[in-house]
């Protein structure tokens, strides 16, 4: 079934640029791209000279992706936007960017994380023209998907076949972190690979690709880290450490990689900024998961200033394509 709605999706999307019809022709090949040299860093810089500007109304959105991605963190972001956003996904488990491209790829988890009203065939979605954003992220370690899975190559690929669908959709890389155990240093790893891996690699290498660029960042990694660091500093009510944000088991077993429910809500408060640019409506709503529980956040947090600290790290970047603060 996924098979023939690629294929439809496909059909209906045509032929992209010569350069895209040469890389389709890797879909009945495993081998991976070939390698480019990533685009100049002056010429990169200019792509983001100008900042966007902000959305006259909601939006509809497509995220492609994994676990990191899930399925509350949406649902939290089209709360937080308020009546009119809507969105659809599709996701794996650890899945690539690769692999939800190449049909001979199996991915983890597909049947039953898709089983739900927002899925939508990846393919077949782009190629529609509906979205007005499409946000992509990469699996991590990120080192390896850009070693070993083409990061760059691929996020120039759908990065394509969302413009050829609709040549207006906004494109975004949405920054995840690693495993909170990780030998380098969590925070380490967040301050280090966001300028070496996510952008000076995945995003600068995808940009020298027929229809790469431009993709816009959503520093999701980032925003974690500026709230840890405040958190463990005493400043921010409600929140002790960087363990707040993620999931525990029944058992109370922490979960090192993947969010709970107040790590979803900053996710989906990053989003927002970087999607919107203005404070979002929903804000002070009180937010519920996927399936309609509500969300477990404490009762201290001060939205607000979550919200301003959000907007700080992300306005800093001129990646996201914010006007700067």
């Amino acid at each position: 079934m996924r098979r023939n709605l690629i294929l439809l999706g496909l059909v209906a999307a045509g032929a992209l640029t010569a350069g895209i019809v040469g890389w389709r022709r890797l879909r009945r090949d495993p081998t991976l791209p070939p390698a480019r040299r990533p685009m100049p860093w002056a010429e990169f810089r200019a792509l983001y000279a100008r900042p966007l500007a902000p959305p006259a109304g909601p939006l509809r959105v497509f995220h492609l992706g994994h676990s990191l991605v899930g399925h509350d963190m949406p649902a939290m972001l089209a709360q937080l936007a308020g009546p009119g956003h809507r969105y659809e996904s599709q996701i794996g488990r650890g899945t690539t960017l690769r692999a939800h491209w190449e049909d001979h790829i199996p991915i983890e988890g597909y049947a039953e994380d898709n089983d739900h009203d927002r899925f939508r065939p990846a393919k077949e979605a782009l190629a529609s023209g509906d979205y007005d954003a499409v946000i992509l992220t990469e699996r991590v370690e990120i080192r390896t998907s850009i070693k070993e899975e083409g990061a760059a190559s691929y996020l120039a690929l759908w990065a394509a076949l969302a413009r050829q669908g609709n040549p207006a959709t906004r494109v975004y890389l949405y920054e995840t972190w690693h495993w909170l155990s990780d030998s380098e240093g969590w925070l380490e790893r967040l301050d280090r690979d966001l300028p070496r891996h996510w952008i000076g690699e995945v995003m600068r290498g995808a940009a020298a690709y027929p229809g790469g660029a431009p993709v816009y960042l959503i520093p999701a990694g980032q925003v974690l880290a500026r709230i840890a660091r405040a958190a463990e500093a005493g400043e921010v009510p409600g929140i002790a450490s960087r363990e707040d944000f993620f999931a525990r088991t029944a058992e109370g077993k922490l979960d090192k990689i993947h969010i709970g429910d107040l790590g979803a809500f900053l996710v989906a408060l990053t989003h927002h900024a970087v999607l919107y640019g203005t404070e979002p409506p929903g804000l002070m709503s009180r937010m519920h998961r996927a399936d309609g529980a509500p969300a477990d956040l404490p009762e201290a947090l001060d939205r607000a200033a979550l919200w301003r600290m959000v907007r700080e790290v992300a306005s800093a970047l001129p990646e996201t394509g914010m006007r700067q603060s």
